[in-house]
């Protein structure tokens, strides 16, 4: 079926906390007769901060299967600037912009659907999807959790893959939408039944809701993903019995491609769980502990990165994991980001685990910076007041290899993160080099999204 037949077999009542189907229904009529008018299809920029312009709008493009780029809205006017230069939309639905009158031909193509990706450099750029690759990590999901309609509330940003794929779901299964901002959540007075429905959070957001965890333990399963969620916060949750699913995926695999069960992961299980039946990984070059870099082979995944001009039969990642005797799948981090310092190798979300739990700090974040003596030298980065760093040396002692202490010590207001809680490493390692000085940030735009 194509998007639009889906939405015209949704059940009225399909569509929770937003406006009615038969309101979508109809601004989706309106964008297809605005899009109608074009002699042929345009390149278009959606950036609706309302959930159902944004749904009428994607809708509308992929139904007739306009090149269509998501756009975050509340990115900065140079950023902006720079997307409209590589994009060269024809229209932008929910950002005044100003479009130069002599433009380049975009390089998009029919059916291309540009997601935006940053991962912990900043600079925007595009995972190339199609309506196809998107509808396997559907079928994926299905298969996995061996369910036919998928009930799905959603608080993450829909440009984003994590909240673009819920609504996905339940849209082009017959299931239903709850689109809720995190206030609505944390009051929870919702017009559904949560042991019906899946949520996906961030660790960020699982943090900020944990004082509600009673109400979390009710939904079917909760997803954690985005960036790494550290022990102590995991073993919250399970003391909670909130039924957490960590998952591994991402932008390129249109979301997750393994997760753990709830199940398992109220039983002690660790890790992100097994692949799903639509997804494969396979370790290149494993170290003695087993530990390799993971390659990803999917009827998911991507492209590539626009302009993109052919489909990419793997993806080789950045990530670094290995495969328990169960199969299931644990991450240690990212290659780029391992820290070599005197020839022993530290991973900073080890570091970060360890510093957490000594309960001194509110947030923190590890890196390498280079060292003429150690080579790269372990600096953390903490939110923390009146804190000695002698102190947190003192309670990290017992639980880290002497090597893997920080040897400097930052403080800052808050820790430069995107929607998606994963740390901005390039303005990090500004500010840690005295670059640059990173000023107070306003809450995160998935926190009421």
């Amino acid at each position: 079926m194509t998007p639009f037949t889906y939405l015209k077999n949704c059940r009225a009542d399909w569509l929770i906390g937003q406006a009615s189907h038969a309101e979508l229904l109809a601004l989706t009529q309106q964008r297809l007769t605005e899009l109608a008018r074009f002699q042929s299809l345009p390149v278009i920029c959606l950036a609706e901060t309302e959930p159902t312009a944004f749904l009428a709008g994607w809708i509308a493009a992929c139904e007739l299967g306009c090149p269509l780029f998501l756009g975050n809205p509340s990115w900065a006017v140079s950023e902006w600037r720079q997307v409209c230069e590589l994009a060269c939309p024809d229209l932008v639905w929910g950002k005044s912009l100003e479009l130069p009158s002599s433009r380049n031909s975009s390089a998009a193509q029919p059916g291309w659907i540009m997601i935006p990706t940053g991962g912990s450099s900043g600079q925007i750029r595009f995972a190339v999807h199609t309506w196809e690759t998107l509808m396997a990590a559907v079928s994926g999901f299905q298969a996995y959790f061996q369910i036919e309609k998928i009930n799905t509330c959603c608080v993450l940003p829909l440009y984003h893959v994590s909240g673009l794929m819920q609504a996905l779901r339940s849209f082009s299964t017959g299931g239903k939408l709850a689109l809720l901002s995190m206030s609505q959540l944390e009051q929870f007075e919702p017009e559904f039944e949560p042991e019906e429905y899946f949520l996906s959070l961030v660790p960020t957001q699982l943090q900020r809701l944990l004082p509600i965890a009673k109400r979390l333990a009710r939904f079917r399963a909760v997803f954690l993903g985005g960036a790494a969620a550290w022990p102590k916060l995991l073993a919250q949750a399970r003391q909670a019995q909130i039924p957490l699913a960590p998952t591994y995926g991402m932008t390129e695999t249109a979301a997750q491609i393994a997760t753990l069960k709830p199940a398992d992961f109220l039983q002690g299980k660790t890790g992100c769980g097994q692949l799903l039946p639509h997804a494969d990984i396979q370790l290149v070059q494993p170290d003695t502990a087993g530990i390799g870099s993971l390659t990803i082979r999917s009827n998911s995944l991507m492209l590539g990165y626009f302009p993109a001009l052919e489909r990419l039969d793997e993806f080789q990642t950045d990530d670094l994991g290995y495969f328990d005797v169960q199969n299931s799948l644990h991450i240690k981090g990212r290659s780029s980001q391992k820290i070599i310092t005197g020839g022993e190798n530290v991973f900073p979300t080890e570091v970060e685990a360890a510093i957490r739990a000594t309960g001194l700090v509110s947030d923190v974040a590890v890196l390498g910076m280079p060292d003429q003596t150690w080579g790269e030298t372990v600096v953390a980065v903490c939110v923390a007041e009146n804190l000695a760093p002698a102190r947190l040396k003192t309670a990290l002692e017992p639980y880290l290899s002497s090597y893997k202490l920080p040897k400097r010590w930052l403080w800052i207001d808050q820790i430069p993160r995107n929607a998606q809680g994963k740390v901005n490493l390039t303005q990090l390692k500004q500010f840690a080099s005295g670059q640059t000085h990173i000023p107070p940030q306003p809450p995160t735009p998935s926190a009421d999204a």
